[in-house]
């Protein structure tokens, strides 16, 4: 026999099929970044976070890394700046760099921080190059078969985690843009976020580190949803490589999602921003819902 009260119920088994997890996770530290399609959609970023103020509330600590890439870019066009890419990296000289911190640091870090407190969560701003020390790296030229000068382009070798570590201890939610202080001439450097995301995980040691983009997830067929990878085991990626599963921009993704792992991230999560709070859904149900990357 039915209930009046069915919707309640089913409501109540929801958040009791989270309770393990949320008991589980309690003061662990989550690395989230923020990527892709998704942070072009006003409606899905709010959804996002709420779902990191509901992280927050639940005793979780969340950090978030974010992207910026389009944004960067239309900033570019408007500034009359050609966008150049070499090996998936931007090519970026002294005057895009100005436009990708102002983008970066200015624009999109703070209206993560604004969105964050107007659900009654706490978050602080923190530019990426108050965070990371880094050297600059070169390209590799498919056409000229080189290397060739990305300019103001980094990856992270060093950190200063002052600032994070204070907000994380009083509970308020860290925001970091992906750039680095160059080491020697303190110059800003442009990071892959996905990079700087992996790296700040490792050296945070965090529980889990959770890649929202525009795919599901890492599929033996791109253009076939029903082949979503579920779990994958970090000495399965080097197969998966060479046999062309995974290609193109997801190879240092997942490369630096297994240095991650050895360096004592407890697991990695792929997942489809666009989703609605694809975040709760791959954290706090059994089934989940894209791949996870573990040793």
């Amino acid at each position: 026999m039915g209930t009046p009260f069915q919707q309640q119920i089913e409501k109540a088994a929801v958040l009791l099929e989270a309770l393990p997890y949320l008991q589980q996770f309690r003061g662990h530290t989550f690395l989230i970044k923020v990527g892709g399609s998704a942070m072009d959609d006003p409606g899905l970023v709010r959804r996002l976070l709420r779902d990191v103020v509901f992280m927050e509330v639940a005793g979780i600590n969340p950090v978030l890394v974010h992207g910026g890439g389009k944004a960067i870019s239309a900033a570019m066009k408007a500034a009359g700046l050609d966008a150049e890419f070499v090996g998936g990296l931007r090519v970026t000289s002294d005057e895009a760099m100005d436009l990708v911190e102002r983008t970066l640091s200015r624009e999109i870090n703070p209206g993560l921080v604004q969105g964050i407190e107007a659900f009654g969560g706490r978050a602080i701003g923190v530019p990426g190059n108050e965070a990371f020390i880094g050297e600059r790296i070169v390209g590799w030229s498919q056409e000229q078969g080189r290397e060739v000068s990305l300019g103001r382009v980094g990856r992270v070798t060093g950190f200063d985690l002052s600032k994070i570590h204070a907000a994380i201890a009083t509970e308020i939610v860290p925001v970091v843009s992906p750039i680095a202080s160059e080491r020697g001439t303190l110059l800003s450097l442009n990071v892959n976020a996905d990079l700087a995301a992996s790296a700040l995980a490792a050296e945070l040691k965090a529980t889990k580190l959770v890649y929202l983009s525009d795919v599901l997830g890492l599929m033996r067929d791109p253009k076939d949803e029903s082949t979503l990878i579920h779990s994958l085991k970090a000495d399965e990626v080097e197969g998966l490589i060479a046999d062309g599963t995974i290609a193109g921009g997801m190879i240092p993704k997942v490369r630096s999602s297994v240095e991650a792992l050895r360096a004592g991230v407890g697991k990695v999560h792929m997942i489809d921003g666009r989703i609605a709070h694809s975040l709760l859904l791959e954290i706090f149900t059994t089934e989940g819902i894209g791949t996870e990357i573990v040793q």
